[in-house]
C-alpha cells in the first residue's frame, strides 16, 4: 500500500514579529506538492509559508503592528496605481508564486503583466501561478535579516522579475533591483518612482518611515 502524507497543523515556538522564521528542511524525505502546501496553508492560515529551491519549508509568523502597518500601505498605493494603469495586477504578501527555480514565494507586494496571466488557465490562476512577478517588493520587519532579504531579491531578479524594492525602515534605505545591473542603494527618500518598468507609479516612503500611530 502507498504511504499517505498526512497534512497536520504546524506547531511553532515564535513569537510574533519578533523570532526568525522556522526552517524545516524536508527534502529528500519529502517533497511538497503545490496541493500540499496550499493546504498545510490552509490548516495554519496564522502562518506565512514559502518553499525554497532547496527544498526546506519557511514558516514565518505574523508580523508586529508596525510592519502590518506599514505593509497596508504599500499594498494600498500599489491596488490604487494599478487598477488606474490597467496593464497589469498587484497582489499582497498572501500570494504565492512558483518560480522556475521551483521555489514558492510570496512577496510583501507584487505586480503581474496581464499578457502573462491571460496565457495560464483558470485552474493555474486558483493555485500558486507558475512565475516570478514583474514587480518584486519586500519590506524588512524586525525578525528578517538583511542578508536572507538580499538572497531573496537576487532570486526574484534571477527567476525573471524585472525590478525589485528591498525597503528597510530601520536604515530608512531602498535598494531597487533591475536585472544585469548593479543594485542601487537610495538613503532616506520620500518617494520613489517606478518608471520605466511601472510607468506613472510613484510610491510615497513617509508612511513607510514613519507609521501612524
Amino acid at each position: 500500500m502507498a504511504q499517505q502524507t498526512v497534512l497536520a497543523p504546524i506547531t511553532t515556538t515564535t513569537t510574533p514579529g519578533l523570532d526568525s522564521p522556522v526552517v524545516l528542511r524536508l527534502r529528500p524525505v519529502l517533497d511538497l506538492t503545490d496541493d500540499q502546501l496550499l493546504g498545510l496553508s490552509s490548516l495554519n492560515d496564522d502562518l506565512r509559508l514559502e518553499w525554497t529551491a532547496e527544498g526546506a519549508l519557511e514558516v514565518m509568523s505574523p508580523t508586529g503592528w508596525e510592519t502590518g502597518n506599514r505593509s497596508i500601505s504599500l499594498s494600498a498605493q500599489m491596488y490604487v496605481w494599478a487598477t488606474k494603469d490597467g496593464t497589469g495586477v498587484a497582489s499582497d504578501s498572501s500570494t504565492g508564486f512558483r518560480l522556475p527555480n521551483g521555489a514558492v514565494r510570496s512577496p510583501d507586494v507584487c505586480w503581474v503583466r496581464r499578457e502573462r496571466l491571460a496565457a495560464l488557465s483558470s485552474e493555474q490562476k486558483r493555485k500558486y501561478i507558475p512565475l516570478c512577478p514583474d514587480f518584486v517588493l519586500e519590506l524588512r520587519s524586525p525578525s528578517d535579516t538583511v542578508a536572507k532579504l538580499v538572497a531573496k531579491m537576487n532570486e526574484y531578479m534571477a527567476n525573471g522579475a524585472r525590478l525589485g524594492w528591498l525597503l528597510d525602515p530601520e536604515t530608512r534605505t531602498v535598494q531597487v533591483y533591475r536585472p544585469d545591473q548593479p543594485v542601487q542603494t537610495l538613503t532616506n527618500p520620500e518617494v520613489l518612482g517606478g518608471a520605466p518598468e511601472l510607468p506613472g507609479f510613484t510610491l510615497d516612503l513617509r508612511p513607510i518611515w514613519a507609521p501612524a500611530l
